[in-house]
């Protein structure tokens, strides 16, 4: 049985595009952070998407975030998007924006409603990073989208390595 899409649906789908392709070809803040704090590298070994996260974290406090490497364009747009949303927060706001972000990427959350339990900040910050949603049709992409993140996550934690592999993901 097919659905048929609404109209606002589509034009949803058709903005998260254009999003994720601007953050592609306009990446935000590439490149390493001199004064980082923190390092680590994630690797796609299914797509061959590599991305280096760099971090410098004062008093817990995230003050930047840089990525650099290669891969596809849902992988890069995913690594821009991140370093905007992040400069700002702490630790835990941090690990709950990394949550939302695997949440928007796997699960159908009917748009993902805003969160309650979140700051209206956090909410804002979350809107532009719903135009991931579109990468839970395809599967195999979700990796691409989440790499950037688990690279984060990994480098918040000291380690030096992120793998996209459900079993050596990074816990809260």
């Amino acid at each position: 049985m097919l659905t048929q899409t609404s109209a606002p649906d589509e034009d949803l789908m058709s903005l998260y595009q254009e999003i994720v392709l601007d953050h592609s070809k306009n990446s935000r803040n590439r490149g390493i952070v001199e004064d980082h704090t923190c390092i680590s590298e994630g690797r796609n070994p299914l797509c061959g998407d590599r991305v280096t996260v760099t971090a410098s974290i004062d008093d817990g406090n995230i003050r930047d975030v840089r990525f650099d490497g290669k891969g596809c364009a849902i992988s890069i747009a995913s690594a821009s998007m991140m370093t905007e949303s992040l400069v700002g927060l702490n630790r835990d706001q941090a690990t709950q924006i990394f949550e939302s972000v695997k949440s928007i990427c796997t699960e159908d959350t009917a748009n993902s409603q805003r969160d309650s339990q979140f700051s209206e900040e956090l909410n804002q910050r979350l809107e532009e990073l719903m135009a991931l949603s579109g990468v839970r049709k395809f599967p195999v992409r979700v990796k691409c989208a989440t790499l950037p993140w688990y690279a984060f996550m990994s480098c918040l934690e000291g380690k030096s390595t992120a793998t996209t592999e459900i079993a050596s993901w990074p816990r809260p």
